[in-house]
């Protein structure tokens, strides 16, 4: 059996980006909120319920890289990695929540919709514009890198789309008097984010329930294993990711001992995975002939993980 793997520690360059976002996203909402109420803004009110949940995702985005930095443990032999998913997860959830209730708001506006002072909604607006613009700009190198901060990422995202149309929606108000327009836009903004929630949500339930990675196809990875000079079949193939930026993988790979050599060719392995997939953290079981873990011909004949090299 061979063994390769890296226990680096999550990558903190988004910490200072997190925090910076934190003190912006956290000290607006509050003026949101109190120029929502004084406004009688449900479109404003709208988007500092959104901002709200910038600030929880912030925060916890910020916990999770803390915490992911703990180091492994006799009880967590992964150590906390996973903590991200469980922050990108509640994130998930706390968006499809707030967009519900800005829905049954809007419900109850809508027959009887409240006059709006559209100055002070612009003024705020705006700012709010502003400050999302420069929350994004932080965040926009780790978000590719990390579910975590992609979850931050898409909330302050939304903001913006929030914001924007806030403004958009006070100018109509403005200049035509239709009060109602305001909760139009309060409920274009909740469901222009659910989609994208739910995209994040299928993605950290992938990776809880140890799915395979988006991007790497089980199928195409096995062949490139058989393609490898002495390998005869595969089985036993495993891929699944602890968090967003650590995948790893498990296989027990049958090999010819005249036509490869163990060592070489569990190196061999590890540089295909680590070029090709990004994967370096492995476990390989190398085998003369398939373990009694798996009965080979009913394995075939279930079509389950077992691959080998076509006669």
């Amino acid at each position: 059996m061979g063994k390769s793997s890296e226990h680096a520690l999550p990558a903190s360059g988004n910490e200072k980006a997190l925090r910076y976002a934190l003190i912006l996203t956290g000290g607006f909402m509050l003026a949101e909120v109190i120029g929502g109420v004084m406004l009688n803004s449900l479109a404003l009110l709208s988007d500092a319920a959104h901002m709200f949940t910038d600030v929880a995702a912030l925060a916890i985005a910020l916990a999770a890289i803390r915490v992911g930095r703990r180091a492994v443990d006799d009880r967590r032999t992964f150590g906390y990695h996973r903590f991200e998913i469980l922050a990108a997860a509640f994130n998930a959830l706390l968006l499809f929540g707030v967009a519900a209730y800005i829905l049954y708001e809007a419900w109850q506006r809508w027959s009887n919709p409240p006059a709006v002072q559209t100055t002070g909604v612009l003024v705020i607006a705006v700012l709010g514009t502003v400050v999302n613009l420069v929350s994004m700009r932080l965040l926009s190198s780790g978000k590719d890198s990390s579910l975590n901060v992609k979850g931050a990422y898409l909330e302050v995202w939304s903001d913006l789309l929030g914001s924007i149309g806030v403004i958009i929606g006070a100018l109509v108000i403005r200049f035509t008097g239709w009060n109602w327009v305001d909760t139009v836009i309060a409920v274009a903004i909740g469901l222009w984010v659910l989609p994208r929630t739910w995209i994040l949500l299928k993605e950290t339930l992938n990776i809880l329930l140890e799915g395979v990675p988006e991007g790497i196809e089980l199928s195409k990875l096995n062949q490139a294993l058989l393609e490898l000079p002495g390998v005869l079949s595969v089985h036993e193939l495993h891929v699944w990711a602890v968090s967003s930026a650590k995948t790893s993988l498990s296989a027990h790979v049958v090999y010819n001992p005249q036509a490869a050599q163990p060592g070489a060719l569990l190196a061999a392995i590890n540089q295909l995975l680590r070029a090709q997939y990004e994967i370096t953290h492995t476990t390989i079981q190398l085998e003369i002939e398939a373990c009694n873990a798996v009965g080979v011909a009913d394995v075939l004949k279930a079509g389950s993980d077992h691959w080998k090299v076509p006669a």
